[in-house]
């Protein structure tokens, strides 16, 4: 008997067919292979009463049409198609689409179809799925279908009042848009943001040994101490240079430091971003291949959770290589944050084979260097999640000169338990001399160093990724798509991995949270994304819940079309006049494909021409002129230098600005490549 089995991605084909024998034919239809129009809105609704039907139209996608041919060809021949796409909603929509296609086969006996599921590529995992198949899970299809068709019907009917009241070619989306308020609200926190001065106080002190140590300011008459002038830090500086210095009390403690738990997908995005400095979508491209070649367990999940069988083989290749008094003394379970459906309760990330590690791991193709990273990411904290626990010696001496209290913290790693596999942090590593009670100290330095304080940091990838989580917008196997669209769309821009907004992000959320609070409103988006995991659940119909959406927004659309006033795009003022009109001055405007120079007079005047940014304090290279941010053809971001094409040089890495401290900031390509 001849079965067909298909997967989405040639990798993946070529992952299976180690396993599988010559009974098997095994194709990919590359991806998603049906979808709504992209040249109208493709859903016909009808309203019935108190409710609401929604029939969408899906096409074969553009591109698609040769692929999908070749699947048809060889369903005639097979007697059995097993659908074997990712275990997730994405993954059951393309197996009921590819049904639906292969189903229109003009062969007289129909082929049997199966749907088979596996969280990792790997020959047990793989049989154990074809012993077991099942039904195409329409709860799961259900639920990708709702959020499609929320997502295009606000999309759709949106975008065109954008285009009407703030300017042309601009559009709004479901979560995205709410994820552009977000920076713009913090954007808002730190222009409000007022520094406040304060003055850090240390004494370098010396005991009868000869040792020396740092100490610092803590409280004057038993009450913290607070200096905000430098009037009050001098007078704190002259008593400490006069006066003299006792041991107060000395305090020691044990503290036991536990490992993170294994990674689930938004967790790793995090610890991408921080550890690797990589954007969301890097990190979800680079995790797909590994998955696809059989390295780790499948990598959209929400799950802390590892197999019994995973635990036993992690403990094991800890306590053999590392030793026993390296392993938890009792196996460590975590329990996962959120909702976990029991359709989509996959294990947390994880490699297949922990004997693989990374000094002896070998990623394939052009992302080969990137896999190993990232696999040595997966790899470390999945044995970590249960090492032993760190043991650190804690040391406070409190110090005791006139009414002044200093205070002394040391640290000392006792034991380094899971963090063996990270290295030894040295900012935890801190000695104090051996001190007692009473005893008398020389002051050797008194520091004192005006400060102020630092307003709100910007979102990286890490902490938006950690703010969605929290607030429940969007789901981890989005976050990715959301970052990236809303930087394609310019309402933010990306600078040294923070996220900026632009003055179309501005006037576009402004516009939506006045018109449209509801659809904007954080908890708002985040019970949306409650009831499309309660459709994927089977506890919600499908129709009801875009029914109970479309009646509202659609009577708001049509009276903001009718009532809303028209908003403008700041632009910002270069103090220029107009060079072709005369009466006009030059202002700064943001595209479509970035900055530009145009009149204020616009669409009176013209005029128009690029905006050129420079990077102050910074020197060509190779000639001495100014480096300029330019962008390629496909908006990637680099540097180069003001005198192109005289002088070619150019770099993806920002150069060393003058009295900044070294960065190893990288220009990342949308893709992910450097």
């Amino acid at each position: 008997m001849s079965k067909l089995v298909i997967v989405e991605s040639p990798t993946k084909t070529k992952s299976l067919s180690k396993y599988l024998g010559s009974d098997y034919e095994i194709m990919a239809s590359m991806g998603h292979v049906r979808d709504l129009p992209e040249s109208k809105m493709g859903l016909e609704i009808s309203e019935k009463g108190e409710s609401f039907e929604f029939v969408p139209e899906y096409k074969v996608m553009k591109g698609k049409d040769e692929q999908v041919r070749k699947l048809k060809k060889a369903a005639e021949k097979a007697d059995e198609i097993i659908l074997a796409s990712d275990p997730d909603r994405e993954g059951e929509a393309i197996a009921w689409h590819v049904e639906a296609l292969l189903s229109e086969s003009k062969k007289k006996v129909a082929p049997k179809f199966k749907r088979i599921a596996f969280h990792s590529i790997t020959k047990d995992a793989i049989m154990e799925a074809l012993e077991h198949p099942r039904e195409i899970d329409m709860s799961l299809v259900e639920a990708q279908q709702a959020r499609r068709i929320l997502d295009r019907l606000v999309g759709y009917k949106l975008s065109p009042i954008l285009w009407k009241k703030v300017r042309r070619g601009l559009s709004a989306g479901r979560v995205q848009s709410v994820a552009v308020r977000l920076i713009v609200e913090k954007e808002r926190e730190i222009e409000k943001f007022k520094p406040q001065e304060y003055w850090q106080i240390r004494v370098v002190l010396e005991t009868n040994k000869g040792e020396e140590f740092v100490a610092e300011l803590a409280k004057i008459s038993d009450k913290k101490a607070v200096v905000d002038n430098g009037k009050k830090a001098g007078e704190i500086v002259e008593a400490l240079e006069k006066g003299n210095y006792v041991v107060l009390e000395v305090r020691k403690s044990e503290r036991r430091v536990a490992p993170h738990p294994p990674f689930k997908t938004s967790t790793l995005q995090q610890a991408a971003a921080n550890v690797l400095g990589w954007s969301a979508k890097r990190t979800m491209n680079v995790a797909q291949k590994l998955y696809e070649l059989g390295n780790i367990t499948y990598h959209r999940t929400d799950s802390f959770n590892l197999a019994p069988v995973a635990i036993d083989g992690v403990r094991s290749f800890i306590g053999n290589t590392y030793g026993p008094e390296y392993l938890s003394k009792e196996t460590r379970f975590y329990k996962s944050g959120g909702k976990v459906l029991a359709q989509e309760a996959h294990e947390a990330i994880r490699p297949t084979d922990f004997s693989r590690s990374p000094d002896r791991f070998a990623g394939q193709d052009a992302l080969a260097a990137d896999q190993a990273r990232l696999y040595s990411l997966i790899w470390r904290r999945t044995l970590g999640c249960q090492m032993a626990e760190a043991v650190f010696d804690d040391t406070k001496v409190d110090i005791k000169c006139g009414d002044i209290r200093l205070l002394a913290a040391g640290v000392v790693m006792k034991f380094e338990g899971w963090k063996k596999l990270f290295g030894k942090d040295k900012e935890e590593q801190q000695n104090l001399p051996e001190m007692n009670e009473g005893d008398a100290l020389e002051r050797k330095k008194v520091l004192s160093e005006q400060k102020f304080t630092m307003p709100p940091a910007r979102f990286n990838d890490a902490s938006l990724i950690k703010e969605l989580e929290k607030r429940g917008i969007g789901r981890p196997s989005t976050y990715a798509a959301i970052i990236s669209t809303i930087q394609d769309r310019r309402y933010v821009e990306q600078k040294d991995k923070k996220f900026y907004v632009t003055s179309i992000g501005i006037a576009v959320t402004d516009f939506l949270v006045e018109n449209f609070p509801e659809e904007m409103d954080y908890e708002f988006t985040a019970k949306m994304e409650d009831n499309l995991d309660e459709i994927a659940a089977g506890k919600l119909k499908w129709m009801t819940m875009l029914g109970t959406f479309w009646k509202v927004f659609r009577d708001k659309l049509e009276k903001v079309d009718k009532e809303s006033a028209r908003v403008g795009v700041p632009t910002k003022s270069t103090g220029q006049k107009c060079p072709l009109c005369g009466e006009g001055e030059v202002v700064i405007r943001d595209g479509k494909f970035g900055r530009f120079l145009s009149c204020n007079r616009y669409p009176d005047c013209k005029y128009t021409a690029p905006f050129i940014e420079y990077l102050e304090g910074v020197a060509c290279e190779k000639c001495g002129k100014r480096v300029v941010l330019k962008k390629t053809r496909t908006g990637k971001d680099f540097f180069g230098c003001e005198d192109y094409p005289n002088c070619t040089w150019a770099s993806w890495r920002k150069p060393q600005v003058k009295g900044e401290e070294k960065t190893d900031v990288v220009v990342e390509e949308k893709g992910g490549e450097e």
